[in-house]
């Protein structure tokens, strides 16, 4: 009897093992493991010459349990997703989402104006715009034309 070697064979094998090391030490996905250690949501920061953009996505919060504040150029961002119902959690079949409290900070330039910092949350974004001081944005110069 002639045997093929087949390397493809030892890789999935390989790959199997790592798979189950690894599915032994991540926590049940019925379990609510993300209550006692918060979450994270998930931010972008975009910046143009008049100002500063934060997005954060909240889905699922409501906005006026949502703390937002700015103290010594450091904007920090602080609120809690609780489960929809506590009450069923041996009926889930899986559990993705991730719930409890969160806090994100975010240091920002000294370029900042504090005093206008505006904010609004729609369709489960929050929308921070962070404008910039007038005195560093940039100036046009005029150019007079002699002839």
């Amino acid at each position: 009897m002639r045997y093929r070697w087949n390397p493809w064979q030892d890789l999935h094998r390989l790959q199997g093992e790592m798979n189950a090391i690894f599915e032994n030490h991540r926590p049940n996905e019925t379990e609510p493991h993300t209550q006692e250690r918060g979450w994270r949501p998930v931010v972008d920061i975009y910046e143009d010459v008049e100002h500063f953009l934060v997005t954060a996505e909240l889905p699922g919060i409501d906005p006026q349990k949502v703390d937002l504040r700015i103290e010594d150029n450091q904007l920090t961002l602080q609120g809690s997703r609780e489960m929809e119902y506590p009450e069923r959690r041996e009926g889930y079949h899986r559990l993705e989402r991730e719930y409890g409290a969160f806090t994100r900070s975010f240091t920002l330039p000294t370029t900042v104006d504090s005093s206008k910092i505006h904010a609004e949350y729609k369709h489960g974004l929050l929308r921070i715009s962070i404008p910039k001081r007038a005195e560093v944005m940039p100036k046009q110069i005029a150019v007079k034309i002699t002839e």
